[in-house]
């Protein structure tokens, strides 16, 4: 099914009016429907003149000439997700379920369905960056769908780990889908454009602007099954997709820093509070987000060492023995608390398997015993 072409055209023209994010708008479209809505605005005097400019057909268009088209409600395409903004409540005054999504990519918004956020601080340390690409590479090699934000740090390493997969990455930008914000990520955005999806609520051709990155991150969040934030200040605006997804339900995961770090303080903060669990590996992203009994992991342990096999008994023995100078079996007995008899048997035991040696002047530790 498809959103009908009235429904879109109506939608295309609230776009060009009204700033992403204006949660008034936005609910009332979702309870009323973008033809309604539109019919009402255009008779208002203020907002009534610039929505009836609008040629939404012409700017389909003039879109498609530029690789975009333009997603909805009711398309097979629509990524589901989103529409839980609808129930969020707002951040910051934005909020509410975006009347469509400009896409340029091969990949299908739909193919979202258990896909991760990966973000962070654009300041990212040369640790963070790495763990951020090697985070995703690992997600992206499970099938999942890796989306971030296109920007300078943890969102272009995140970005490039996917890529190095051979897997396709979503870049979510606060201005048109045709255009390149930052710029010097030129190269990034257009490969994957061309081998995954980017995509904004901003109109095409709308410049990068402060409150449009607060309103592209509800989108992330929203978007995704889970998100995980590598390295962020305590106030980095990585928090406010952190702080969206919260408030969907979603996962949120956060990797550990140094604790003297201050690029990795508000991860410490969320995880601290119990906002956010923690993780430090694809492999740990994966065991979170995945279904009961899929991607388990080994509870993680040192090696095993020839101590380990021990009966208690034998272990106090052992500790009674001497590393250098060699010690009868008696003194051995008086130090262990235990009998001649009984320290003779155990220290026959313990040369059975390795870890004492017997020498003219006694008995002393070998050296599998210090391991």
């Amino acid at each position: 099914m498809t959103a009908s072409d009235d429904e879109r055209l109506a939608r295309v023209a609230l776009g060009a009016v009204a700033e992403p994010g204006r949660v008034a708008l936005l609910d009332a479209v979702t309870d009323l429907g973008a033809v309604l809505v539109r019919d009402r605005l255009l008779e208002d005097r203020v907002v009534g003149p610039r929505l009836a400019a609008v040629d939404g057909a012409r700017e389909l268009e003039v879109a498609a000439r530029s690789g975009l088209r333009f997603v909805v409600p009711g398309d097979e395409e629509w990524p589901t997700g989103i529409d839980d903004l609808a129930r969020a409540g707002s951040v910051q005054e934005r909020g509410g379920a975006p009347l469509g999504l400009w896409v340029r990519g091969p990949l299908r918004l739909d193919r979202l369905d258990g896909s991760v956020a990966v973000v962070g601080s654009r300041s990212a340390t040369t640790y963070g960056a790495d763990l951020a690409r090697d985070l995703a590479a690992d997600i992206a090699s499970s099938g999942r769908v890796v989306v971030s934000g296109a920007a300078f740090g943890i969102d272009q390493a995140a970005h490039r780990g996917a890529i190095s997969a051979g897997e396709p990455t979503v870049a979510v930008l606060a201005c048109g889908a045709d255009r390149v914000y930052p710029e010097q990520h030129r190269d990034l955005i257009e490969h994957i454009a061309s081998t995954g999806a980017v995509v904004s609520e901003t109109v095409p051709g709308g410049a990068p602007m402060r409150v449009r990155f607060l309103s592209r991150n509800r989108l992330i969040a929203a978007m995704t099954g889970g998100t995980v934030v590598v390295e962020a200040a305590l106030r980095s605006g990585a928090l406010n997709t952190t702080n969206w997804a919260s408030r969907l339900n979603r996962v949120v995961m956060g990797t550990p820093g140094p604790v003297t770090s201050a690029a990795s303080s508000g991860v410490h903060e969320l995880v601290r509070s119990g906002a956010a669990t923690l993780v430090t590996s694809g492999a740990e992203v994966l065991e979170v987000l995945g279904a009961a009994g899929e991607h388990l992991l080994t509870v993680p342990r040192g090696r095993d060492r020839a101590r380990d096999a021990l009966t208690e008994p034998q272990r106090v023995v052992l500790d009674a023995v001497p590393v250098a100078r060699g010690a009868t079996s008696s003194s051995i007995a008086r130090l262990a608390g235990v009998s001649p008899e009984r320290a003779h048997v155990t220290l026959l035991e313990l040369e059975v398997r390795s870890m004492v040696e017997c020498a003219e002047d006694g008995w002393r530790l070998a050296a599998l015993a210090l391991e």
